[in-house]
């Protein structure tokens, strides 16, 4: 497998002399190279019987890194399992036309914002008049900026269960069916509240924006199993190592799942440019890509409860992700090791044992 930090160590002369980079990109390639490095800073273990030491390298924990993705994957879907109801569930994805793109490369931490908030009262507002759920939705929202070629593509996806807590709160309210929402309904309904938030922060609609969007609207299943899909699906990385095929005379060749086909398709293509498509997906500083609203907010955990009693939901067990980290053991006598701190010395990069 060909790894995107030993890609990244090899070209990131070229890539800082040749993309618009800026800070974010140089911060998320930096963290890349030096995941799992003494760069990141290095854990002493030590045996309390036989005096036995291991060593140990942290991990970036930078969320565009491939190899932080799967614990991070993994901890998203721990914390989703004990909101979960064993109900139907939807995915609604919100796309903003090609037309915007540029625009939003040059203003993403405000456009970004703006498609979570005017996707969210679109739906809070179908919500609102649908007779069959009273205004009750409970929201899971995923940024996604990147298409399968991982162009620049920003959409959001939002998982939808069909239902939500009665206004006497003792009921379940549930929409009946497989359906929820008619999608180029809410596609008009966004497309307007976009362009008029454009218009209050003082930005020029695009000329030829047009007026058709695209909101997709569709079941994904029930319960554990369309959640396992979801996460899958929704929380991962730019770009698995995995469909990174071959480097050869400076050139990448990378593979994608057509969405409509699902068939494999690859491309070949300079280093530079494709780990560039990579980088130019690092979010803005401190911006949230997914976020929780109506009754699967954090402020409503007394709700959610409500209902999972409601449903008579038994929880899983939290896996070991979501617990305290397992001891390490010693390999030669078997007994627990205990950690020696480390402080990093920045100028030198090295470090030394607290005493």
């Amino acid at each position: 497998m060909i790894g995107l930090a030993q890609l990244l160590r090899q070209y990131q002369p070229d890539l800082r002399s040749q993309c618009p980079m800026e800070d974010r990109h140089h911060w998320a390639l930096q963290n890349i190279i030096d995941c799992h490095s003494s760069a990141c800073g290095e854990i002493l273990f030590r045996c309390r019987d036989c005096h036995q030491d291991q060593h140990a390298y942290h991990s970036c924990g930078h969320r565009s890194c491939p190899s932080c993705q799967h614990q991070a994957n993994n901890l998203w879907l721990d914390r989703q399992r004990q909101k979960l109801l064993p109900v139907e569930y939807y995915m609604v994805t919100f796309t903003l036309p090609s037309q915007l793109r540029g625009f939003v490369w040059h203003h993403q931490r405000w456009a970004y914002q703006a498609l979570f908030e005017c996707a969210v009262d679109t739906l809070m507002s179908f919500g609102h008049r649908d007779k069959q759920l009273q205004g009750n939705l409970g929201l899971t929202g995923v940024l996604h900026t990147h298409s399968r070629r991982l162009e620049f593509h920003p959409h959001v996806h939002f998982i939808v269960p069909n239902g939500g807590l009665s206004r006497d709160k003792h009921r379940w309210q549930q929409k009946h069916g497989k359906y929820l929402f008619n999608g180029k309904a809410l596609a008009k309904v966004f497309r307007a509240k976009f362009l008029e938030t454009m218009k209050l922060y003082g930005f020029n609609v695009p000329k030829h924006t047009p007026r058709t969007w695209i909101v997709q609207c569709q079941h994904v299943g029930k319960g554990e199993a369309a959640l396992t899909y979801l996460a899958r699906y929704l929380y991962r990385g730019v770009i698995n190592e995995q469909n990174i095929l071959k480097h050869e005379n400076g050139q990448i060749t990378f593979r994608y799942k057509e969405s409509n086909t699902k068939q494999w398709m690859t491309i070949t293509e300079p280093a530079v440019q494709f780990l560039w498509r990579v980088l130019q997906h690092v979010l803005p500083k401190g911006f949230r890509r997914t976020r929780d609203y109506g009754f699967l907010h954090g402020n409503a955990h007394k709700t959610l409860k409500r209902l999972q009693l409601i449903l008579r939901v038994k929880l899983p067990e939290q896996t070991t992700a979501q617990r305290k980290k397992i001891e390490r053991l010693c390999p030669c006598c078997g007994h627990p090791m205990r950690v020696i701190p480390f402080v990093k010395v920045r100028q030198t990069s090295r470090l030394r044992t607290i005493n």
